[in-house]
């Protein structure tokens, strides 16, 4: 049989199967900062040193998705996470599930595997700011790339929080958050840190992303 008429048999017989399927666009997540927002079906990292901001601005998403009606998930790796801090931010509770890791980072992968692949979920978060880097780094980019293949067929953001990059390729925004500003009161000898301005940085694949917000005590 000529190619020609081979071709057009297989587009006749086949065309749903060989037709290219793009994958179908998701409104982001909104984090509550301008110009801030986490792509649904992937997997954003956010890192920065203690006290950067890291923790505000994923209690900026919480509260935005729960408001929503959106149920999420808090994988708590180092039992770090303050319910009545996460009220006060606008978290409604009712609508997030809590998972405590006791420190075992790699347990905490494989939870968000679980929680992946259960579906319902809009955004997930994996909380390692407090695990240390060597200790999170335990993680395979392996792991991280069967996490990211998962996530891509679902509408959940999945949010990585960390002193430094673990997911690395496998994320699709990574963000680097630092301090620019820290604001005190009082005299020189009884001083109390009343906020601070951090800004928050990515430029993967070359495309610069830069927004500032505010840390209040």
């Amino acid at each position: 049989m000529p190619s020609a008429a081979l071709q057009s048999v297989l587009a006749g017989r086949f065309s749903e199967v060989l037709r290219f399927r793009e994958k179908a666009a998701q409104d982001p997540l909104p984090s509550g900062i301008p110009r801030l927002d986490f792509p649904r079906g992937a997997v954003t990292e956010i890192h920065g040193p203690p006290s950067s901001g890291r923790t505000t601005l994923l209690y900026s998403a919480l509260a935005q998705a729960t408001a929503r009606d959106e149920v999420c998930a808090l994988i708590d790796v180092d039992d770090t996470f303050d319910p009545a801090s996460a009220a006060a931010a606008g978290i409604l509770l009712d609508r997030m599930l809590w998972i405590r890791c006791g420190g075992n980072a790699e347990h905490a992968l494989k939870t968000a595997d679980l929680i992946v692949q259960a579906g319902g979920f809009g955004l997930i978060a994996m909380d390692l700011a407090d695990t240390p880097p060597r200790t999170a780094g335990r993680i395979s980019l392996a792991s991280w790339f069967r996490l990211r293949h998962a996530v891509e067929r679902t509408p959940a953001a999945l949010v990585v929080l960390a002193q430094t990059l673990h997911a690395k390729s496998c994320s699709s925004l990574q963000l680097e958050l630092r301090k620019e500003e820290v604001r005190w009161s009082g005299e020189q000898f009884g001083k109390l840190l009343r906020g601070m301005r951090v800004r928050a940085e990515s430029a993967k694949h070359h495309q610069a992303q830069s927004a500032a917000f505010e840390v209040h005590r």
